[in-house]
């Protein structure tokens, strides 16, 4: 089975799709054609997006979704003129508010994503370049780091410290381990003074070989024993030096941004 959704908002679409794919993932037996039409924010814009609705309707055969964060009554009600299956993020919410509140809302475009605090932008985006310019072990003084995650090349550190740093504004600096490390068995000399802010991050051997093959084909640092062995040593290192690990092998990287957050202790939202 087949179905075509369309994610329509009047800003960014980051939102309606965040919510909509996790809402259609519960649907696993449906393939579903996704579509995001951001920035509807006039009549104009609207009626574009009617006409493409109806289009695919027309092409298909079947009725469109429509996951819709556009603020304005106006433009839902155009929008709603397409026959499409209309799902409004915000309506089961802001009816309650409002009279929880004694307010009535704001209809104010592009308040999720906009940049609206420039101190928490600018915290965000020097975390951001922190992260890459400690990646790797590219800059090894970990003094203003808030973590540093450990594990064997291609585990998952450097976009998980990038998602912190542009989710969250957290400084992430990750350290990768070499056999020489492995071999010794013990935290390398530059992390012994951040001990408490290391997090491992581990991977399924076969997982990590499929990674590994795609990034460097048929060498030894590819081949499925190599892997093995690495992720074998890298394990008994987190268990001997008592370090929090986390298997990336089958784990979003936002689930593990939140369990590493939590697990050390660090605080900080998504806004």
């Amino acid at each position: 089975m087949r179905r075509t959704v369309f994610y329509i908002s009047d800003g960014t679409g980051i939102t309606a799709e965040t919510i909509g794919h996790s809402v259609l993932t519960q649907f696993g037996a449906i393939d579903f054609d996704t579509h995001r039409i951001p920035f509807v924010n006039d009549e104009e814009q609207a009626h574009g997006a009617v006409a493409k609705i109806r289009n695919a309707q027309a092409s298909t055969g079947t009725r469109s979704i429509v996951i819709n964060t556009v603020v304005e009554p106006a433009l839902s009600e155009i929008l709603a003129t397409s026959g499409a299956l209309m799902l409004d993020v915000f309506a089961p919410f802001i009816g309650p508010l409002e009279r929880e509140l004694d307010l009535k809302r704001e209809s104010r475009v592009g308040q999720a994503h906009g940049l609206v605090d420039f101190q928490e932008y600018e915290t965000r985006i020097n975390a951001t370049n922190y992260a890459m310019s400690h990646d790797d072990g590219i800059d090894v003084n970990y003094s203003d780091a808030e973590l540093i995650l450990v594990g064997v090349s291609r585990s998952g550190k450097t976009p998980t410290c990038l998602y912190l740093a542009l989710h969250f504004g957290v400084r992430a600096a990750n350290y990768p381990l070499t056999e020489e490390d492995l071999e010794r068995q013990e935290i390398p000399q530059r992390l012994r003074a951040h001990r408490a802010r290391l997090f491992g991050l581990t991977i399924d051997p076969q997982r990590l070989q499929q990674v590994r093959q795609a990034r460097r084909p048929n060498s030894r640092y590819a081949t499925i024993e190599q892997c093995r062995m690495e992720v074998a040593e890298a394990e008994k290192l987190f268990r001997r030096e008592a370090i929090p690990v986390l298997s990336t092998t089958n784990t979003s990287i936002e689930e593990i941004a939140s369990k590493v957050l939590s697990k050390l202790g660090i605080n900080k939202h998504l806004y």
